[in-house]
């Protein structure tokens, strides 16, 4: 008999999820960056075995939400944990004030599936925190999504508790998103690589337009910002900027559609979008019922 189901890879901003779900499929599908919040919505990575399909998904990091794209991201991550059939709760061990479980109590969400503490960044952590951590989480799987070390004795954990069924999803199958939507993933890691401080959240990225059977592939893309001045540094001198942040995404991109790509990148002013419940809609995200 063959197991599958669904692991929502969840905790704190930055606690390493994505470098994690990256590790587990093998190859580079979610965001990874220094500063936190870069995830905003789920992304999905499969991994099949002989007798096992595990189908991850990282969420945004858990936080008390001050906008409402914010609110957007964690109705996110409540949904994945509402839909999985087993929880990765990943903290960060090299921060002395790691987040554990306990946030999902602050923020008033029951897990009734069961559910793995998982301490990332031993790489990055000394022997004496991660002893303390370890008495602290004693049932916690201590592994670097970076170096991969642990990460084997993770998944044969979680796979002994999927429940038994059929693979759902053809087992060469790497994610069940788009091919734009990862498009967008690398155009907006590329934006946080290229640019300043806080500009890269006020970033939304949309593709208008994606002729795959031509070669190079064409695709046209519009980075969204907030303010006029925002769109002035996201262009650059003599547009300097943006065409950085075109050629480190065609990087991303052509590995992942396997050609060249063509990059027809544009920038438009979205007043207000992280704030704004309709244009928030209209792009795709999903607020929690009030």
């Amino acid at each position: 008999m063959t197991r599958c189901g669904f692991v929502a890879v969840v905790g704190a901003p930055n606690a390493g999820k994505s470098t994690l779900l990256n590790r587990l499929v093998g190859q580079r599908l979610a965001i990874v960056s220094p500063r936190p919040q870069s995830t905003r919505q789920r992304v999905v990575g499969i991994v099949s075995r002989e007798l096992e399909q595990l189908v991850f998904t990282d969420t945004p990091g858990l936080l008390d939400p001050s906008y409402h794209l914010q609110r957007a991201m964690q109705h996110e991550a409540i949904e994945a944990l509402a839909d999985a059939d087993v929880v990765l709760f990943v903290i960060d061990a090299s921060r002395p004030d790691a987040q554990g479980p306990e946030v999902l109590d602050v923020l008033g969400v029951a897990v009734r599936k069961p559910m793995i503490l998982v301490l990332n960044k031993a790489d990055a952590t000394d022997l004496e925190r991660r002893t303390a951590l370890s008495q602290r989480f004693p049932e916690a799987q201590v592994i670097s999504a970076a170096t991969g070390d642990g990460v084997d004795a993770l998944v044969q954990r979680v796979a002994a508790l999927l429940p038994e069924s059929p693979f759902l999803y053809n087992a060469d199958d790497a994610s069940t998103q788009s091919t734009r939507f990862f498009v967008c993933e690398a155009l907006r890691e590329a934006a946080f690589e290229q640019l300043d401080e806080e500009l890269p959240y006020a970033i939304h990225c949309e593709i208008d337009e994606f002729r795959e059977t031509q070669r190079p592939v064409y695709i046209r893309a519009v980075l969204y910002v907030e303010r006029d001045s925002q769109k002035r540094i996201v262009i650059g001198e003599g547009g300097k900027r943006i065409r950085e942040i075109g050629k480190a995404t065609r990087t991303k991109v052509e590995p992942l559609v396997d050609a060249p790509v063509y990059l027809d990148l544009w920038v438009k002013v979205l007043p207000n979008w992280r704030r704004n419940v309709a244009t928030l809609q209209r792009l795709g995200f999903t607020l929690p019922k009030e």
